[in-house]
């Protein structure tokens, strides 16, 4: 059995002293001794670790043994204290007494004296222990489910004798009610069958309890919903300080992540029910703060009063990026409409958002023929995972997953229309280079305003539909030149020009000589 100590005195001889002798005392071997030169220094070890006997000196300088010692049981209630003095004063035992001290040795203290505390105090620990854990196999059998019934839907007035029995052992040095419960279960375990989940249900239970008793956290009980109520024995420092540990210590063993919500340390049995309400409201605000994470006050979320009230025209914003494949912009409109780091306090709120975000995203694809769940290929019931996930920032995660999906998608079709579009023109041009083209006249084929047909053609072509028309022409002008037989009046006539004196001037703006000497040049 492991059993730490504190040792604590302001001259540096007496302490190393002391540490010597407690460490080679022949009866109880001490596997953790740790020491300290003022009651300061000691008050921040018992912070950092768990201390389960104190051996100090009652006169410090600044902050006597007694301060000290009063201060450390507010800390640790349980914490065994024998008080060292080279004083035989009376004053001075009956105030260690009415402190709940355990012993109150004389310097020089004889070591059969010092020995047989240690043994003492050693065994007086070693019982409490193992009242602890036969209490917690008592709660795990038989009062297990009476004790939730309680915690869930009690009242302190409401709490039966045997219940009472049951807790009074433990709020006796303070105590405290947390929560913990695995993040995202039911979603991880879907993929699981009933024997799997079953053996992980066993593995975390077996886990949490084993961690409880190793660090002497307090009682475990297994809750519903894979959830598990601890009531916690150490002081809050030291609590908080393994409750975060037991959550990293839970992520480490498995592939999950845990929450924990807690209540304030109380020291009587009604107030633990009240202990246990303020654990599950602080775990309730998981929603808002996020999860794998120790959560102490449930007044840390800052809900939002109400949702969004322009979602309509944000969304019409958010649409017009995702076609322009903006998604900063995409981005931006998210944390609008869910209020970036102050979230919707509830999760009706939320879903209600998120339908009729969807409900106007389809309608407005719709009206451009085109269909939200076809484009992101989903199945019909895809979107009601997002019922699964258990805080804000998850279901913001998605959807902005989604919405950059969706804008990449409508990007690229319409990239694919646009290069279609450009390739129809660029043929219905071809087959018409004899005829007078404009701008104008394709616009209007293809149903487009003349505007727009010109700015798609730059876009995809780097080139301004004239410029284009004038190339091609030109260069079929030069397929031409390549039959001697035709009149280079003809050729013009073929092209589209009346002029010939125009269509000289563009041909050698073009080609740099004008069409007769092109022909001598390629000796055509």
């Amino acid at each position: 059995m492991e059993i730490s100590i504190l040792l604590v005195d302001d001259e540096t001889v007496d302490l190393e002293w002391l540490r010597r002798r407690v460490v080679g005392n022949g009866h109880v071997a001490f596997q953790r001794v740790r020491t300290a030169s003022s009651g300061f220094e000691a008050l921040k070890t018992m912070e950092q670790y768990p201390i389960d006997i104190v051996l100090s000196d009652i006169r410090m300088p600044i902050m006597s043994g007694m301060e000290f010692v009063r201060k450390a049981k507010d800390i640790h209630p349980q914490v065994q204290v024998v008080f060292i003095s080279g004083h035989q004063d009376f004053g001075f035992a009956k105030e260690a007494i009415q402190l709940g001290a355990a012993g109150y040795l004389l310097k020089p203290v004889d070591d059969a004296e010092l020995n047989g505390t240690l043994v003492e105090l050693a065994a007086k620990i070693a019982g409490d222990r193992r009242q602890r854990a036969s209490l917690t196999e008592t709660l795990s059998i038989v009062n297990q489910e009476l004790l939730l019934r309680w915690f869930h839907e009690g009242t302190p007035e409401q709490i039966e004798a045997h219940v009472r029995s049951v807790l009074a052992p433990i709020a006796q040095g303070g105590a405290a009610v947390a929560i913990a419960e695995v993040d995202d279960l039911l979603r991880k375990l879907e993929g699981m069958d009933d024997g799997e989940r079953n053996a992980f249900a066993a593995r975390a239970n077996d886990f949490v309890r084993e961690y409880a008793k190793n660090h002497r956290l307090g009682t475990v009980v297994a809750g519903h919903d894979h959830r598990f109520v601890i009531l916690t024995t150490a002081s809050e420092e030291e609590g908080k300080a393994l409750l975060e540990e037991l959550i990293q210590a839970f992520s480490r063993e498995f592939s999950f992540t845990m929450t924990i919500g807690t209540g304030k340390t109380v020291r009587e049995v009604d107030e633990l029910h009240e202990s246990y309400r303020q654990a599950k409201a602080a775990l309730g605000i998981k929603w808002i703060v996020g999860k794998n994470r120790l959560i102490q006050d449930a007044s840390m979320g800052a809900p939002r009063e109400k949702m969004a009230a322009n979602v309509e025209q944000v969304v019409d914003r958010m649409l017009r990026a995702m076609l322009d494949y903006d998604l900063v912009a995409v981005d931006d409109g998210l944390r609008e409409l869910f209020g970036g780091d102050r979230p919707l306090s509830q999760k009706n709120e939320m879903y209600d958002l998120i339908i009729r975000i969807n409900s106007k995203l389809h309608a407005e694809l719709q009206q451009m023929n085109e269909h939200l769940y076809d484009i992101l290929q989903w199945e019909s019931h895809q979107p009601e995972m997002l019922f699964q996930f258990e805080t804000v920032h998850d279901i913001i995660s998605w959807l902005r997953r989604r919405f950059f999906e969706l804008s990449e998608r409508l990007y690229m079709k319409r990239q694919k229309q646009k290069r279609g579009i450009v390739h129809k023109v660029t043929e219905y041009v071809k087959e018409r280079l004899d005829q007078k083209i404009t701008l104008n006249e394709v616009a209007a084929h293809f149903g487009f305003t003349p505007n727009y047909l010109g700015h798609l053609f730059k876009t995809e072509t780097n080139q301004l539909f004239s410029d284009f028309l004038a190339e091609l022409r030109m260069k079929r002008v030069c397929e031409l030149l390549e039959d001697p037989t035709k009149k280079i009046y003809e050729i013009a006539d073929q092209v589209g020009y009346k002029n010939i004196i125009y269509f000289n001037r563009q041909f050698k703006q073009y080609a740099g000589v004008s069409p007769g000497e092109y022909r001598k040049k390629h000796k055509l």
